[in-house]
């Protein structure tokens, strides 16, 4: 299988992403339990900017098997809005290239994992998560001067 594109960039320090993110290989943590995957998507592909995403696609996993996906329309980016809209959809995950801070946080308030620094067709990632994987590796999103991403 090519898994070129799946996973962190390639400056990424894993180890800090895995004290930030919980876990190395996030789909293993989970045995039987169910999961449900959000990942931000552009078209097929994961989006590199969590909040200006167009969808999220949500996989529904049990005993690592996918049983259900759908799509779901983005509501918009604004402040606060995306944590409380997804937890209410059950999400456990959400898998992108990149987010703030402050939205990291607010996720990790909701009880939903985050998982940064990935790239790759989405079903592919989804798969990979499945597996146990996926590697959390640096947001493609920089939040530093001259930072043009419009989020926190």
């Amino acid at each position: 299988m090519d898994r070129e594109g799946v996973g962190p960039h390639a400056d990424a320090d894993a180890e800090t992403a895995a004290a930030v993110h919980g876990s190395r290989t996030p789909g293993r943590d989970h045995g039987g339990d169910r999961v449900k995957i959000a990942i931000a998507s552009e078209g097929s592909k994961v989006s590199e900017h969590f909040g200006h995403c167009s969808t999220y696609s949500l996989y529904s996993v049990e005993n690592g098997v996918i049983f259900h996906r759908e799509v779901l329309e983005s509501p918009g980016h604004q402040p606060g809005v995306l944590p409380p809209f997804l937890a209410s959809h059950d999400v456990t995950h959400v898998i992108a290239g990149g987010m703030g801070p402050r939205a990291v946080e607010l996720f990790q308030q909701h009880g939903i994992q985050v998982i940064l620094g990935i790239s790759g067709p989405i079903d592919l990632v989804a798969q990979e998560f499945i597996a146990g994987r996926i590697v959390p590796g640096v947001s493609s999103c920089h939040h530093t001067e001259g930072h043009s991403c419009d989020h926190e």
